[in-house]
């Protein structure tokens, strides 16, 4: 017999949709919030290209901490977690809902690890400042997922197999970072050079392009 609980998870769970894409972006300086430039201009195109999500659960190189969690609150707060820039950039307000019932759902579907509800982080740079182009409005519900340090890559694989079912649940899957990512050591007159760089970058590139 199913329980009047039971009925109420079911009744509460995302319906199902048309599979959604998953999106890897290089979210690169925070300046992408304020700035126009290629990088903006790409984010726009590919919102337009794709249905629009119910939700979206992003994963950012930027909130790396010794645990799985996803944001747990009604409105996530904005996190300004860099230094340095101008007050322009301090001054942008993105603070789309966050969704309770993906909170849920996720917790549910990942159980290679626990998935802890969390009340104090929110969207950092490397969410805001790229989702902020995809959807101007702040109108489709954001949540963060961490990544837990302590986990090799092996198991971060298994929790992304995981995560695929929320892709029929109108779940847009983002994960934001850069294959290398230190703004400090970049010289940025002569980012066009070829083969200009330290050996460990253009290594990196060269494994990664091929």
């Amino acid at each position: 017999m199913i329980k009047v609980k039971d009925l109420k998870q079911i009744s509460e769970s995302l319906p199902n949709t048309e599979r959604m894409p998953v999106m890897f972006l290089g979210h690169r300086s925070p300046m992408n919030a304020i700035e126009e430039n290629e990088f903006v201009t790409g984010f726009r195109n590919i919102a337009q290209s794709i249905p629009k999500p119910s939700a979206i659960l992003c994963i950012s190189a930027h909130w790396f901490i010794n645990k799985t969690a996803v944001t747990a609150m009604e409105i996530p707060k904005q996190i300004y977690d860099f230094g340095g820039f101008p007050q322009a950039l301090f001054d942008v307000k993105y603070t789309p809902k966050g969704s309770l019932l993906l909170v849920d759902e996720t917790i549910n579907t990942v159980n290679k690890v626990k998935v802890e509800k969390d009340q104090n982080w929110g969207l950092d740079h490397g969410a805001w400042t790229v989702i902020k182009h995809l959807y101007p409005n702040a109108d489709v519900p954001v949540v963060q997922m961490s990544i837990d340090y302590t986990q090799n890559t092996a198991a971060h694989f298994e929790i992304a197999k995981e995560l695929q079912s929320l892709r029929n649940k109108g779940v847009l899957i983002i994960g934001s970072g850069n294959i290398i990512h230190n703004l400090g050591l970049v010289d940025f007159y002569n980012l066009n050079k070829d083969n200009y760089g330290y050996d460990w970058a253009i290594e990196a590139r060269t494994i990664m392009n091929n």
